[in-house]
């Protein structure tokens, strides 16, 4: 990786301003932690820099509040949480900018850590205003990016920050980085693809990026019926996207590169999108104009385990079927199937994450990466605006000017 990361620098007794991705799933709209994986994701980053005596401000969002404070989106017990995982006290900011945050960042003494409150409970957080970035950056000494997750987005913590103080890659975001970047770069074949999902559109860049570098990809979820009605199969009910044109293309790439794109055979089809709806397994050609496709069928399952089994690496990203509906056993044959391969399996973020953790196979995952859009982006080629402006090697003597009043020099100390 080109960006330097924490370990080049020297942290002793800095206050080190670290944007994490605490975007975890909440138990309904009690705002109890359901599942704290990317939590612990972050303790790495986290470890070092206690160990090295920083002074740790941790800032995340969560949700969408719309720029208002929302008391179920509060990341008040995340702080409790993260104590209980540090066994260590864990000072919670009841904002992210302004006096009571900066007087806390300032009290820190070296190894202690603070974690501020919903960067999203401020609209300007999304928009990447100037002040807002500046009234961040008055917290810390040094900022590090350990947010894969959100470095594909604009926003004043992830980009505009950058601007006001010396940037680097936290310990997370180095291995995403390494982990999929391994895919793009010389990935071990053959090399397999599932994709799931509702949304064609969000993966037509990875798909078409990584074509020359795959063996088969295989495609399930809400997406394999716009392929479906691509290649003129009845699809019922299913919601198809405006881009069967694109799908077809796709088809005709992966053709003509040699690689096997690989559709379900059979379906399970309901007459409603809901728990509890009545189902049957029916073969693509069958599917009743009345129904829509909820999950893959047992045919499809065992012909895409037949083409896993082959690989020698695999990417999985998105479910089967609606998972959040209960219509689960393809997924849940999928993730079962990638646990158990001699292969360096690679899961891409969102969804596919949650799936793999409730399901207890991360420990038998090559690597889980903690980001859906950002996962997808980075596949399709594209620069993340979060890793773009951290400082590159060649620049790392640099010395960004100090924002007034705040007593800092600017300088990037290495060592």
């Amino acid at each position: 990786m080109d960006r330097l990361t924490v370990r080049e620098i020297d942290v002793t007794g800095k206050r080190v301003l670290v944007r994490v991705d605490f975007n975890v799933p909440l138990v309904g709209k009690t705002g109890k932690i359901a599942d704290d994986s990317r939590i612990r994701a972050t303790l790495p980053t986290i470890d070092y820099l206690m160990d090295r005596g920083a002074r740790v401000i941790l800032c995340s969002h969560l949700g969408r509040p719309g720029g208002k404070f929302v008391k179920g989106l509060s990341l008040d017990g995340f702080a409790r949480r993260l104590q209980e995982i540090l066994m260590q006290p864990v000072a919670f900011s009841r904002d992210c900018i302004g006096p009571e945050a900066e007087k806390m960042a300032a009290a820190l003494e070296n190894g202690q850590v603070l974690l501020l409150e919903n960067l999203r409970f401020h609209a300007e957080e999304e928009r990447n205003t100037e002040p807002f970035a500046r009234s961040l950056a008055r917290l810390g000494d040094i900022f590090v990016n350990d947010a894969f997750g959100t470095s594909h987005r604009s926003h004043a913590s992830i980009v505009g920050i950058t601007s006001y103080l010396p940037s680097v890659a936290g310990l997370l975001l180095e291995k995403e980085l390494r982990e999929l970047g391994s895919i793009l770069e010389a990935p071990a074949r053959p090399f397999g693809v599932l994709l799931g999902g509702a949304k064609v559109s969000d993966k037509v860049g990875m798909i078409d990026n990584i074509m020359g570098k795959v063996d088969f990809i295989m495609i399930g979820g809400g997406m394999a019926a716009t392929f479906l009605k691509a290649k003129s199969y009845e699809v019922g009910l299913s919601l198809v996207e405006d881009s069967t044109e694109t799908a077809a293309k796709l088809i005709a790439k992966a053709l003509n590169n040699g690689v096997k794109l690989q559709l379900p055979d059979d379906v399970v089809v309901a007459d409603k999108i809901e728990s509890g709806a009545t189902v049957e397994t029916v073969s693509i050609e069958n599917i009743p104009r009345s129904k829509a496709i909820v999950d893959i069928g047992v045919l499809t399952i065992t012909n895409f385990t037949r083409r896993l089994e082959r690989c020698r690496t695999v990417f999985w990203n998105g479910p089967m079927g609606v998972y959040e509906m209960g219509f689960d056993e393809g997924t849940n044959a999928m993730a079962r199937i990638i646990a158990s391969l001699n292969a360096a399996t690679i899961t891409g973020g969102g969804s596919t994450a949650e799936i793999i953790t409730e399901m207890k196979l991360a420990d038998k995952i090559t690597f889980v990466s903690t980001g859906g859009g950002a996962s997808l982006r980075f596949l399709s080629g594209e620069t993340l605006s979060g890793v773009e402006v951290l400082l590159d090697r060649k620049t790392a003597g640099r010395v960004l000017q100090p924002l007034t009043g705040r007593g800092h020099n600017g300088q990037l100390g290495t060592g």
